[in-house]
């Protein structure tokens, strides 16, 4: 430039594109610019696919999200139907064992009326066994009484009367 300077002062005007410096300065700039743009493409490439690359990441993590979340609904209900399910089988099970109880209860009642009724059958048996057996023995005691009596009081013809009465009335008796 201080060329320029020097020739401008002697009176020569030459034209500032005509000056190595300024082809220099050309040169350089288009060299600059023809390394400059391949690594700008390199970059702009690179930030491309990096950024591409964040977009497909950021798409599956937001896919993966709602996966992530449709299964723990799915889980959720699950653990609501399980709890429901438990408490209904809970619930059964406690009406059954009422029901049952309460089966078994009135079974046992059933049972016991049974061996009641049975042992007041028995007994009423033994009863009517034991007026029998003592209604058979009175007879016989009676009439081994009436025989020994019969036998001293009575003699021969009234005694013959008294058999021969006793032998008519036998058949209405015996029925």
């Amino acid at each position: 430039m201080s060329a320029l300077a020097a020739e401008s002062a002697a009176g020569t005007a030459e034209s500032f594109y005509v000056t190595p410096e300024f082809w220099v300065l050309v040169a350089f700039v288009i060299t600059v610019a023809a390394i400059i743009r391949p690594f700008l493409r390199f970059v702009t490439t690179a930030l491309d696919k990096r950024s591409q690359t964040i977009a497909e990441r950021i798409e599956e993590a937001q896919r993966l999200r709602e996966e992530a979340q449709d299964l723990l609904a799915s889980y959720q209900r699950k653990q609501r139907d399980a709890v429901k399910e438990a408490e209904e089988i809970v619930d059964h099970a406690r009406r059954e064992t009422e029901r049952m109880g309460g089966r078994a209860t009135a079974d046992l009642e059933k049972a016991v009326e049974r061996r009641e009724q049975m042992a007041m059958e028995r007994i009423a048996q033994a009863e009517a066994k034991a007026v029998a057996e003592v209604r058979s023995e009175a007879v016989d005691v009676a009439l081994e009484a009436t025989r020994r009596l019969l036998a001293e009081k009575l003699t021969g013809q009234k005694a013959d009367a008294l058999v021969d009465d006793a032998i008519k009335d036998l058949p209405e008796k015996l029925h």
